[in-house]
């Protein structure tokens, strides 16, 4: 009878092992275009966050999605990033391009922001421009 307590104190450590501690952050959305177009069945869409806060180096990349495009417009896009690299007095964009055999076909032109405090809206909507 003592190892009961010792069996069900090794359960539940183990259950507790298997929990996560942590909530995901994540932005969803959707990209999507004003022309009349199908996508090439080649395209590829890929979204980016970004941390755009220092105006004289490049945006420091939070997190991307990047992959075949399914589908038409609008697709949609998860953006799983990590907490711990969000700092509190930076800013935040979210950008997105469409391209297909190694051409770009459509990119955001406009600037994108997000809180990343769980206000932004769901879904982001992205609005991609064609390239000429």
């Amino acid at each position: 009878m003592k190892a009961l307590p010792l069996i069900l104190a090794s359960g539940l450590l183990a259950a507790c092992a298997g929990q996560p501690t942590e909530q995901t952050h994540y932005l969803e959305g959707e990209v999507f275009y004003l022309q009349r177009m199908a996508l090439p069945p080649t395209a590829t869409l890929s979204v980016s966050l970004q941390d755009v806060s220092l105006a004289d180096a490049p945006a420091k990349e939070l997190a991307r999605q990047e992959g075949p495009v399914k589908g038409q417009v609008p697709l949609s896009f998860r953006l799983d990033y990590d907490p711990a690299k969000v700092q509190p007095n930076h800013r935040y964009a979210v950008s997105a391009r469409i391209e297909s055999e190694g051409r770009l076909m459509f990119i955001s032109t406009e600037h994108h922001s997000v809180k990343l405090d769980g206000t932004d809206p769901r879904p982001l909507r992205i609005k991609v421009d064609p390239v000429r």
